[in-house]
């Protein structure tokens, strides 16, 4: 047992952590312990100096990296995939499904998988098909309404954003420190961690 438990890297150990607060916090508010609905979204954040996986969005114009976020109905993390901005939402959001993917679910044909539907923004609708094709998930992807000016709330897709301000008021989340990409992603679940201990304890 001991000899797993050192063999997890610093991010798996988190996750793992993170994975057992998210069904806890999910029964204590009445919930299945595992989601059927998740929201999936990014977040560009400037680096410091040096690192690995560093890039620029060129959509946003912001040199650093790139987070993916799932969570469920309730805006708990559910996975964390950080890579370099660089890299399309497209491509890091089929990356990060497919993550989900391996830990969830294993088979296309697996039943027992509860989670049936993923929400997006427009910036996934490309991978529609291959997720519902490799994955045998439905994504359902919400727009923004034509002629609307202005912030408005979008159904669904203001669960992760609100998550990603939860987040933004950590101190070391306000950009990304860390020197590599499994420190960056373990930084986001002990930001979890903490919010969900708190929860839990309410």
């Amino acid at each position: 047992m001991y000899g797993c438990f050192w063999r997890w890297t610093r991010s798996e150990l988190w996750e793992r952590i993170n994975q057992v607060l998210v069904k806890q916090v999910r029964k204590q508010a009445g919930r299945n312990p595992k989601p059927s609905a998740v929201i999936l979204d990014s977040q560009s954040v400037k680096t410091s100096e040096g690192g690995e996986q560093r890039g620029v969005d060129v959509h946003k114009q912001t040199p650093g990296r790139k987070r993916h976020l799932v969570v469920d109905t309730l805006g708990l993390v559910l996975l964390v995939l950080v890579h370099s901005a660089s890299i399309q939402d497209g491509t890091g959001g089929y990356q990060t499904l497919q993550e989900l993917f391996h830990r969830i679910k294993g088979s296309v044909h697996n039943r027992w998988c509860r989670l049936k539907l993923i929400w997006a923004d427009g910036a996934y609708a490309s991978m529609v098909g291959s997720v519902r094709k490799h994955f045998g998930w439905i994504l359902e992807i919400v727009r923004r309404s034509d002629g609307v000016k202005g912030f408005h709330v979008l159904p669904r897709r203001w669960v992760v954003e609100r998550t990603f301000g939860w987040l933004g008021r950590y101190r070391r989340l306000s950009r990304d420190f860390e020197h590599t990409v499994s420190c960056s992603e373990a930084m986001i679940y002990i930001a979890s961690i903490r919010r969900m201990l708190k929860l839990a304890v309410t």
